[in-house]
């Protein structure tokens, strides 16, 4: 047996054993797995000598592991599976071990896994000499084999039953708690006295040995007795390896800088140890931990070689993990108002010695080291803003830590001088950093929180003498510094605008606007825009976005920013032209109200040159591993970020201030170009020419930019309004150009797209004008597209109908015929695949959704029209399936929905609806506003009620399906209300139909009277409105507990 698995295993791993037999192999592998009886031969197969290979005595072991873990072995079998592995270790890893040696770390944390299973499984009363067996072995650290072997056992069995990170059942979390009683009660006492007696030897023993041993303590120490590791013995041993001195330290990967390190870590993991406030200060004080944290401080790697390429960042990580813990635990005894009065006291003496080691790591010039100690720094400075919220003065002895603590926080927010900064690419660095300075904004805000006018001052101060140093050496300063004093500027505004803005009654609202006002006067005074830096330029200008309301109250300034947006918008640097691009148009619609004269001419001059459109096809990269940063932008983003030019264009000339025929002039300045390139591009794309029908695409969505600067309205937009009719009669012909192109390109999917994005940005410059090239937009735009195509112009054509509800009905009732019939055909096309059912369902959705825009503008009369009455039976046909359909509960409740409202619409007055208890008195007589339409709504619509909830896979308790059956109440109250006593008889005919009972049926007609009787209330006088409303609402709630008692889910 033992043959044929190594055998197997050999063929299923080994790469060049014949393929053919490998899948046997697999299967055999994996039925000796689910074999009970499978470990024994693989038992066999591990402690066998001589022994197999590295790979067969892994899977035989794992094998072993399967069964152990699996917890159907016998207790005698575990005994014997238990002896057989410590002969074999005796064997393998005894100061006398066999041929062979001591096995690799991989097949040892194999090993190590098994043992660990018995443990588990014999500890607690078959293996009582677990840790002394494992002990004897060990021979006091003399055997490094045996010892090595035993820290990685212990190692495990912490991991298996006292890691905190590792989710477990309750039945798990209750043997691992009695497993670690019986260890503390048995066995505790004696592992520590071997962790002892390893560790005062440890400048005799292996020292990889004494590493293991250390990473073990720091793990335990979590939750055996404290005393086992802080006790005179172990401290001695830890401070003097904490403490080492040497040049070997100065090697971070060297075995003493290793134990160095661990030693650190133990003692961090010994102060993280759960304990009272008043224990956990005298542990503090007891370890000396302020002598040691100050000794490695100032020891030679840390100080001395800071500031060298020698600088040792692990040890500094390390020091700084254990400085962030213990100020953790200060913070938190000074914060628990229950912790005793002297625990307070000194742990308030301990944080005055541990904040100037807590500045100097987080002012490490490694932001790893940093980031190590910001979670201890904003729980400092959360406990500090608790006496602002409760109105009381910072004590003298934390207010003097602030300006420390913000002119650390001030320095790390500087680009590192390694960093150049002006790359052209993407920049993974670059992006940390920004995330990086995001985490320290946090601790800015704080520290404004808890004492503003320190913070006022501090920003002031930084960004004035930057702007003076700037004013003396021009380009002579360091980018970084006035990057710093920049961003500093762009953050402060958030104080600044804290109270709604920078002005009140043209009056800075604050001190901090005050002081924002003077450092952008300043900035701008000192042409910061000059400096020839990336970062430089972006921050300037997304600093005069972001306070644009400065400008509004110093309009003299706006020419001399429009300048230097002007000049960045020609730098050559891509990152920064095209950033530029969108900014200058944020810039623009911000304040175009403030552009006048021929300030509007003068910068469309000046970037005519920008407005060129140049296509240019993809090509493919000739070298795939090019990296990102050597590639060049595509051409689409260009002109993507070009698109910005021509909505700011558009918007600096809409100003108010701009003369009329400024405005005329302007857009035919750039339209009249557009146009002669589209006339030119045309005959080559009709002939296919992939390059003109892209320079047609890009030519229309300009046009359509150009449109959306040239106004804030747009349908459903309650400010602004459409431009003066001069100017909107030159986007009519515009349109009139994107729509020559479409009809003559409409096969074209790229001119499609091109033209529906056009469409939704000229609505608001054409205002009611589009009405009259509707028809042509729909024939372009719809002729031959996709379901999704359709979907989104049918979203657009809401906003239509909407934004022109009284002026549309003669246009909507000429189109309506043909823009259903194409939205039908689009249905009736065959799906297949997802993305086709994604599209189907979509278009259904914009479909009925239209529908209901139509119906509640008071535009129903279009559907019944003599124009579209060859339509309506279809439309209804479409309804009527949407509205039974399961498979979308979300679009059969829209259907019922334009189901109520047609009812709502046709169904005319409200009928005089008899008592209740007089149900069969001849109801008044329906009076429709179409003939016919109540007993139309009496046989096609009131079945559609009963379609849905009474399939096979409705589930009533669904938010959804419930959703659904309140909105079938709705239009079951309608029908009533408009066809009175003729719909109760239908509906009884219903309900006796589906099998309910006479007093189901009438205690069902009850309810819906008395909802459709007292939501006429609605509307009346307040009280009577809300009875009305509540009435009609438990109507709702009766026919969703109806569904679920005949369905049986009540």
């Amino acid at each position: 047996m033992e043959s044929q698995i190594e055998n197997a295993v050999l063929i299923a791993f080994d790469p060049t054993a014949d393929q053919s037999f490998k899948p046997q192999a697999l299967e055999f592998l994996q039925q000796l797995r689910a074999d009970p009886n499978g470990w024994q031969a693989c038992l066999s197969l591990f402690v066998q000598t001589p022994r197999a290979s590295e790979i067969v005595r892994h899977v035989a072991l794992e094998i072993v592991n399967v069964a152990l873990q699996s917890a159907h072995l016998e207790r005698q079998t575990l005994v014997f599976i238990k002896t057989s592995f410590m002969d074999y270790i005796r064997e393998s890893y005894g100061l006398q071990a066999s041929q062979g040696g001591v096995d690799t770390p991989h097949i040892q944390n194999k090993l190590t896994q098994t043992i660990t299973c018995l443990f588990d499984s014999l500890y607690a009363s078959d293996w009582l000499s677990f840790f002394e067996d494992f002990q004897t072995l060990a021979a006091a650290g003399g055997n490094v084999a045996a010892t090595a072997l035993y820290f990685r056992v212990l190692g495990s069995i912490h991991d298996e039953i006292a890691d905190l990170l590792l989710a477990r059942s309750p039945e798990e979390s209750k043997r691992n708690a009695e497993l670690k009683d019986l260890v503390r009660h048995r066995d505790a006492q004696k592992i520590s006295t071997m962790w002892q007696g390893i560790l005062a030897q440890w400048r005799v023993l292996d020292l990889n040995v004494v590493e293991m041993c250390l990473r073990t303590v720091s793990r335990w120490v979590s939750w055996i007795d404290i005393s086992l590791v802080v006790n005179q013995p172990m401290l001695s041993a830890l401070l003097e390896m904490a403490g080492q001195q040497g040049d070997t330290l100065l090697d971070s990967s060297s075995p003493e800088s290793r134990i160095r390190d661990a030693a650190i870590d133990t003692f961090s993991e010994t102060i993280s140890k759960k304990m009272q406030p008043a224990d956990k200060i005298e542990l503090i004080v007891f370890l000396n931990l302020t002598t040691v944290v100050e000794q490695l401080t100032k020891s030679r790697p840390l100080e001395e070689l800071r500031f060298q390429s020698t600088y040792d960042t692990d040890l500094a990580e390390t020091v700084a993990k254990l400085v962030n813990v213990i100020v953790l635990d200060i913070v938190n005894v000074l914060n628990n108002s229950q912790a005793p009065e002297p625990a307070r006291r000194q742990a308030d003496t301990l944080i005055q010695s541990f904040v100037p080691h807590l500045l100097r790591f987080f002012g490490d010039e490694f932001d790893e080291v940093c980031s190590t100690v910001i979670l201890s720094l904003t729980e400092l400075l959360t406990f500090f803003r608790q006496f602002t919220k409760s109105k009381e003065p910072l004590p003298p002895q934390y207010a003097s830590m602030l300006p420390g603590i913000l002119n650390e926080v001030i320095r790390k927010m500087r680009y590192d001088d390694a960093v150049e900064g002006s790359n052209d690419g993407d920049d993974t660095e670059e992006a940390e950093f920004q995330e990086f300075r995001k985490r320290l904004h946090v601790l800015q805000q704080t520290i404004a929180v808890i004492d503003e006018p320190l913070y006022i001052d501090s920003i002031s101060r930084l960004v004035a003498s930057t702007f003076q140093d700037f004013d003396a050496h021009t380009t002579g300063l360091n980018w970084r510094d006035l990057d710093l004093a920049l961003y500093e500027m762009h953050l402060f505004g958030e104080l600044a605008v804290r109270n709604g803005g920078l002005f009140a009654k043209r009056q800075p609202t604050s001190l901090a606007a005050q002081r924002l006002m003077e450092m952008i006067s300043k900035m701008i005074e000192s042409d910061v825009a000059s400096y020839p830096h990336p970062i430089i330029q972006l921050q300037y200008m997304e600093t005069c976005v972001r306070y644009a309301q400065f400008f509004e109250h110093n309009i003299g300034l706006i020419p001399k920013v429009l300048e230097n947006f002007v000049r960045l918008t020609h730098v050559k640097t891509n990152r920064v032209q095209q950033r530029a691009f969108y900014l200058f148009q944020r810039f623009s619609r911000s304040l175009k109200a403030h552009f006048s004269g021929d300030v509007p001419q003068t910068v469309i001059r000046a970037i005519g040159d920008l407005l060129t459109i140049k296509a240019e096809l993809p090509e493919d990269s000739a070298n795939d591993e090019m990296s990102s940063d050597e590639m060049e932008p595509s051409t689409d983003s260009f002109f993507d970020s070009q698109l910005y030019l021509f909505e700011a264009v558009g918007c600096i000339a809409s100003g108010s201030s701009v003369p009329l025929q400024d405005k005329i002039m302007i857009a035919q300045s750039v339209v009249n170009p557009i146009f002669a390139d589209m006339e030119a591009s045309l005959p080559a794309a009709k002939n296919g020419d992939e390059r003109a029908i892209l320079q047609l695409h890009h030519d229309i969505m300009a046009l359509g930019t150009l449109a959306k600067g040239f106004t804030d309205w747009s349908p459903g937009v309650n400010s602004g309004a459409p431009p003066p009719s001069e100017v909107s009669e030159e986007f009519v012909r515009a349109a009139e150009g994107v729509l020559v192109a479409l009809e003559s390109l409409k096969s074209s999917m790229q001119i499609r797209t091109a033209s529906r994005f056009a469409f939704a940005r000229m609505i608001g410059t054409l205002g009611s004008r589009v009405l009259q090239q509707l028809p042509r937009w729909i024939e372009g735009l719809l002729a031959q597209s996709s379901n999704d195509e359709m979907a989104t112009f049918l979203r657009l054509l809401d906003q239509v109908v909407f934004a022109f509800k009284t002026e549309i009905s003669g246009i909507l009732d000429t189109l309506l015929s043909p823009l259903l019939q194409r939205v039908f055909t689009g249905l009736d096309q065959p799906l297949t695949g997802t993305d086709d059912e994604i599209q189907y369902n979509e278009l259904r959705r914009e479909f009925l959704g239209l529908v209901l825009v139509i119906l509640n503008h008071d535009l129903g009369g279009v559907f019944v029209s003599s124009t579209n009455q060859s339509i309506f039976d279809t439309l209804i046909t479409a309804l009527a399936q949407y509205a039974r359909d399961p498979s979308d509960i979300s679009i059969a409740r829209l259907a019922i929905s334009v189901l109520t409202r047609m009812t709502v619409t046709w169904g005319g007055p409200t009928v005089a609806l008899p008592p209740i208890d007089q149900s069969t008195d001849k109801p008044t007589a329906p009076s429709p506003s179409i003939p016919g339409f109540d007993a139309f709504v009496l046989s096609r619509f009131s079945p559609l009620a009963w379609g849905i909830p009474t399939s096979a896979n409705f589930r009533p308790r669904d938010p959804q399906s419930k959703a659904f059956v309140i909105e079938v109440a709705g239009l079951q109250l309608e029908i009533l209300r408009k066809t009175g006593g003729a719909y109760v008889e239908v509906l009884r005919a219903q309900l006796k139909e589906m099998g309910v009972g006479e007093e189901g049926v009438n205690e069902y007609v009850e309810n819906l009277m008395r909802g459709a009787v007292g939501g006429e209330a609605t509307g009346t006088a307040d009280g009577q409105g809300r009875k009305g409303e509540a009435k009609e609402k438990g109507f709702r709630g009766f026919l969703v507990r109806f569904v679920e008692r005949a369905r049986g889910d009540s």
